[in-house]
């Protein structure tokens, strides 16, 4: 299941890879990025094109999913949630964030909605988390720890989160014996951080919207 997580970052990731390649300038984390008004601009220009094509690539994305998915598994229902779910299955996903993460379909669409937004690290070392605590052996489970911590906590780490001083030497101290509750107060932040923030915009977005509404075909067979 590596090579299939990793092909479907990679498929995730190359709309916003391929637009930051060509951005010279320093971003703040959570968004927000220093510079002048003419960086600000461009943030601008940037954001509205992968809101514009994020459509397309998360299409891309659930389609090659499920069609693995149906060549790994011959179990009915297995894949049934990487496809467009109906609009009364989208709506369960502003009940409560926790519905929208256990739904695939539902956590690709906010995987693509904190890319648009330059913060996906939150999601990303959040279910790196989730990962982690299921591991079982204990050499991965340190390995996994080490890169957990180099990726996402260390200074000017690569996928840097935003979290206190004071939390980070908590992890840095809880690394040196490795245990599953390694990073759970960090996990805990930034889960927060996107239940409080990230996920009520998410809400907002005209895609989502989109998710919500009826089509006329159906809006009329639920006339008649």
């Amino acid at each position: 299941r590596g090579g299939s997580v990793a092909g479907e970052r990679r498929a995730m990731q190359s709309a916003v890879f391929l637009a930051l390649q060509h951005d010279g300038g320093r971003m703040e984390r959570g968004g927000r990025r220093r510079g002048s008004e003419g960086q600000e601009a461009e943030k601008g220009r940037m954001k509205r094109t992968i809101i514009k094509d994020w459509k397309t690539r998360l299409s891309y994305f659930l389609q090659n999913s499920s069609s693995s998915t149906k060549m790994k598994s011959k179990k009915v229902g297995k894949h049934r949630t990487y496809f467009r779910p109906s609009p009364e299955e989208a709506q369960l996903w502003s009940e409560a964030f926790d519905e929208l993460l256990a739904n695939k379909y539902g956590l690709a669409a906010f995987r693509a909605f904190l890319k648009s937004e330059f913060c996906e690290e939150n999601i990303e070392f959040w279910l790196a988390c989730e990962d982690f605590k299921k591991t079982k052996s204990p050499q991965k489970l340190t390995s996994k720890a080490k890169k957990i911590y180099n990726d996402f906590i260390e200074k000017e780490a690569p996928k840097e989160i935003n979290i206190d001083f004071q939390t980070k030497n908590m992890i840095a101290q809880n690394i040196q014996e490795v245990t599953r509750t390694c990073f759970s107060a960090a996990q805990k932040r930034v889960y927060s951080l996107m239940e409080n923030n990230s996920y009520p915009r998410f809400l907002e977005s005209e895609f989502y919207q989109e998710l919500c509404k009826k089509t006329p075909i159906a809006r009329a067979a639920q006339g008649t």
